[in-house]
Order: structure tokens, then C-alpha cells, then sequence
């Protein structure tokens, strides 16, 4: 497995990470045989970088990390910010924040925690910037050795950029929310910051596996939150309507190499970024995070159709992304 380094934390990371959202049983009801098999394959394959949060599952998910014995050599990344523990803007204040920290490291274990993100928290939250004094304190305390913000925008991204202690920042970029290549990507490595790509396959739609007629379980996000009712309709599909982006996809099918699966061919754009550190793909079987790791033995795009991609998302994806960009 290739490493990278993860910005000013120094943590040399698998380009090929692991989301595991999946492991908490609200988000997929992955029984503990297949999510231990998960683990297994991830260190078996040199994953290293495990990304998680405090409400993946209601803290199932970093139990289940927690209680996996063989962890040497991986960096833990979780989240805080997104439960009903934070009540509205008044919310994230330094006892809500630190409380919710000791829950994550009782549940991962270990004396501090590898990485703290905040979690897709009010944009009003980040302007004020009082949160990233109490992280620099609760850092400095020892709760955490590094901190960073999963966000939902370039805004957001920017607005974070401009807090010195933020070493890494977690993004929703694919081949259908390429505009984070334009400003951050420069900025986060010009600053040292990591990047920590999520969504790589927007929900699944650049696997290249679905048509028009595809459908969900109830409980799945893909089903109920597609015009994002429930939460940021980014986070769905890249804030595409499902059947456009059903369309757009057939638009690029062409340009991967003959037999060459869709989905590898996104990871691989990704990884033709420098400045992106690591790419957290969440998985519902071990064979999936196998697929996700071929990537990275994939020849790097042709720089023409890399320019042809760019032109296309411009064109004819762009327009059609509901919410902030």
C-alpha cells in the first residue's frame, strides 16, 4: 500500500482509507462477524487509516474499532459535533465538546485520540471561531494529538483554513464536486493541511453498477434522503437527483480503460491529486475495500482526459448540484 503523509499531523496514511459509518448498526445493520471481517481485510491489505464518529451507530461503530485487538500502526480518526448533545448554536461550548471527546476515547480506547474532526457543524459556528480555541485547548490537554473539520463546502473549507491549529480537512470531492481542485486543494497543501476526501463514488453513483430503475431500502440515506429532507442534500448523491446523475455517469463510462471498473477509475482521479492524503470509502463487505485498494495500482489518467473530465463537470454537472458547493 502506498503512504502519504497526512499534513502537518506527520501520520504517514494508506491512500486507500476506510469509512466506517457502516459499522454502526443504524447506518446498514452490519452484523459483528462481517464488520470484524472488515477490519481484518483492512489491516491485512495496509489500510491504516480508519475513519469513524461518535454518532455512527450511537458510538457502535467506535466501540466495535475499540474492541478489534489489532490496531498497531493504525491511526483512528472519529468525529463530534453532529449528535444531540450540541443543541443548537449555543451548543458547542467547551463542556459539550469535551464531553462528547472522552465518550470517543472510552469507546476507541488508547490514552488520546489520533484525530478529532468536527462533524459538518453550522457554518455560523465555524465563522465565530470560538471552537477552534476550545479544540486548541482540549488538544493542548491531551484529549486529542490533532484536530480537524469534516465540512460541507468550499466556504466552510476556506473559513477553516484561516485556524492555525487545523492539520486535516475532510471533503466530499469526486468526479462530480470538483471544485475544491480550484482554491483549497493549493491553499491545504501550501498551509501543510491534510486532505481526507469522502464520498469518492457520490453515494455509490460512480460505481457505475446502477440504472434509472435502482432502488433503496427505506433506511438507506440513498432512499430517504435523496432531495436531502433529513440532512445536507450534499452528502446524498453529491446533490445530484438521482436520475441525472444516472445520465451524467453514462456521459464518462467511455473514457475509463477497457476493463477497468468505473469506480476505480474515480478513485484513481482522485489520487492523481497530490494534495489529497487519503480517500475514505465506506464498505459493506470485504471485497469492496479489495476493489477500493486496486485503485491505487491503477497508471495514473492521461493528462488529455483529465482536462476532458474537468471540461465535462463544468459543462453539464455543475448546474445541476442542489445546495452550497
Amino acid at each position: 500500500m502506498n503512504l502519504r503523509t497526512l499534513g502537518k499531523t506527520g501520520y504517514e496514511v494508506s491512500e486507500i482509507g476506510l469509512g466506517t459509518w457502516q459499522l454502526g448498526e443504524s447506518f446498514g445493520a452490519l452484523n459483528d462477524q462481517t464488520a470484524e471481517d472488515i477490519l481484518k481485510t483492512a489491516r491485512r491489505l495496509d489500510v491504516n487509516f480508519w475513519d469513524t464518529a461518535d454518532v455512527y451507530g450511537g458510538g457502535q461503530s467506535e466501540s466495535r474499532i475499540g474492541a478489534f485487538k489489532d490496531k498497531k500502526g493504525v491511526f483512528v480518526a472519529t468525529k463530534l459535533g453532529r449528535g444531540s448533545q450540541f443543541p443548537g448554536l449555543k451548543g458547542y461550548n467547551r463542556k459539550n465538546v469535551k464531553e462528547s471527546l472522552v465518550g470517543s476515547l472510552k469507546r476507541i480506547g488508547g490514552e488520546t485520540l489520533d484525530l478529532a474532526q468536527l462533524h459538518c457543524i453550522p457554518t455560523d459556528v465555524l465563522r465565530d471561531g470560538e471552537i477552534f480555541s476550545i479544540l486548541d485547548d482540549l488538544r493542548d490537554e491531551g484529549l486529542m494529538r490533532h484536530y480537524g473539520a469534516s465540512i460541507e463546502n468550499v466556504e466552510e473549507a476556506l473559513i477553516c483554513l484561516k485556524a492555525p491549529g487545523i492539520a486535516t480537512l475532510q471533503i466530499i470531492f469526486n468526479l462530480f464536486r470538483q471544485d475544491y481542485a480550484g482554491e483549497v486543494l493549493p491553499l491545504a497543501a501550501k498551509q501543510n493541511v491534510g486532505i481526507i476526501v469522502r464520498l469518492p463514488l457520490a453515494s455509490g453513483l460512480l460505481s457505475g453498477k446502477w440504472n434509472k430503475d435502482t432502488t433503496f431500502d427505506e433506511k438507506d440515506h440513498r432512499n430517504f434522503n435523496r432531495d436531502g429532507k433529513f440532512f445536507n442534500v450534499g452528502e446524498t448523491f453529491s446533490g445530484l437527483p438521482f436520475a441525472k446523475g444516472i445520465e451524467l455517469v453514462e456521459d464518462i463510462k467511455h473514457l475509463a480503460p477497457k476493463g477497468l471498473p468505473l469506480s476505480q477509475f474515480a478513485l484513481r482521479w482522485l489520487l492523481d491529486h497530490p494534495a489529497v492524503s487519503t480517500i475514505i470509502a465506506g464498505v459493506t463487505k470485504p471485497s469492496q475495500l479489495e476493489a477500493n485498494v486496486a485503485a491505487t495500482k491503477v497508471d495514473p489518467i492521461e493528462p488529455a482526459v483529465t482536462e476532458e473530465l474537468k471540461d465535462w463537470y463544468e459543462r453539464k454537472v455543475r448546474k445541476e448540484i442542489r445546495g452550497r458547493i
